[in-house]
């Protein structure tokens, strides 16, 4: 059996006193099969075998995957490539998925830990700007999320918003939750066009205005959902076409991490030092869902951890381009 199947085997069920030493495991075996973490590396002078704790592995800047194909192995292996969104002259992210059925596991069980079985909701998907282009990973999780729920209710709705508000009230009726996916533009949209009491409705927005609105908090947007929509929740995801794995928050924006994921802070003027608790900094994420590209990204989000499990996202480097996907500064 080959290392990437029999890691990924070890990790659905990992338990916290485990987590160090899988990180290091995979982190030495991409940093000898994964071409351009590699080659990151050495241009670093750093000797993978040395490094001996996660706090010490150097992460990888997310732009590597516009210009490269991040892969551990063979590249012509993938199965699908995912590409982010972005507006108009930028270049995208692509990430090469060697095993989609793996990706749909790890979306699944994300979920599942935090909000309940699939088979417990209607799933209706309101992301407008993402159907309208090819390889969105969001895409692929929601239409795979929909099937999963063997719901006859459950669909992807482009900008047909009455219907879906008819589909939504009758879904209501059932012994059912109602899940609304949707990206945040589309759900503002939804909130001024109708006046809804949606108490028993998961909304969960993924964040990303696509240079269609004022770019606003995530606590303004939450406020206008609530107002606009009735509900008594508003939900969050974290995630990003570079990484497999999700985070999630509730009302209160505190995102919480799988057990097979992991949040560090990096200090904001010295990427490679880690900042404490409770301090602002960039977001590094420590994914172990990647084991066919790289596990150790360094984003352009800035957040802080409140602790082990858990963490915030306070906006963007002022530097960074604003990405199609990204969360509200």
């Amino acid at each position: 059996m080959s290392f990437s199947r029999q890691f990924k085997r070890r990790i659905l069920d990992i338990s916290t006193h485990l987590f160090e030493e899988r990180a290091m495991e995979l982190f030495h075996w991409q940093a000898e099969h994964n071409s351009i973490y590699r080659t990151y590396l050495s241009y670093l002078k750093v000797a993978p075998k040395e490094i001996k704790r996660t706090a010490n592995i150097p992460f990888l800047p997310i732009e590597f995957f516009k210009y490269h194909p991040v892969v551990t192995g063979d590249t012509s292996q993938h199965q699908v490539v995912f590409e982010s969104s972005g507006t108009t002259g930028q270049i995208r992210s692509q990430h090469y998925v060697a095993d989609l059925p793996w990706y749909q596991q790890i979306c699944q069980r994300a979920f599942e830990q935090r909000w309940g079985p699939l088979t417990d909701y209607h799933i209706f998907a309101l992301l407008p700007s993402y159907l309208e282009r090819n390889n969105s990973s969001l895409v692929a999780m929601a239409d795979f999320f929909i099937k999963q729920s063997q719901s006859a209710y459950s669909g992807f709705y482009l900008n047909d918003l009455e219907r879906l508000v008819h589909q939504v009230e009758r879904a209501r009726q059932t012994n059912r939750r109602v899940l609304l996916l949707g990206v945040t533009f589309a759900l503002l949209s939804l909130a001024e066009t109708y006046c809804l009491q949606w108490p028993e409705v998961l909304i969960m927005e993924t964040g990303g205005m696509k240079g269609r609105r004022k770019e606003i908090t995530r606590a303004e947007v939450h406020e206008l959902l609530f107002s606009g929509l009735g509900v008594t929740t508003v939900a969050s995801e974290y995630g990003m076409t570079e990484l497999l794995s999700q985070a999630y928050a509730q009302s209160e924006g505190q995102f919480t991490t799988s057990p097979w994921m992991k949040i560090l802070i990096r200090d904001t003027y010295d990427p490679f030092s880690q900042a404490p608790d409770g301090r602002q900094g960039g977001i590094n994420v420590i994914d172990l869902a990647n084991v066919d590209s790289c596990a150790f990204i360094e984003t352009k989000d800035l957040g802080r951890r409140v602790d082990e499990k858990t963490f915030e996202v306070m906006g963007r480097f002022d530097n960074s381009e604003v990405r199609g996907c990204s969360l509200m500064v």
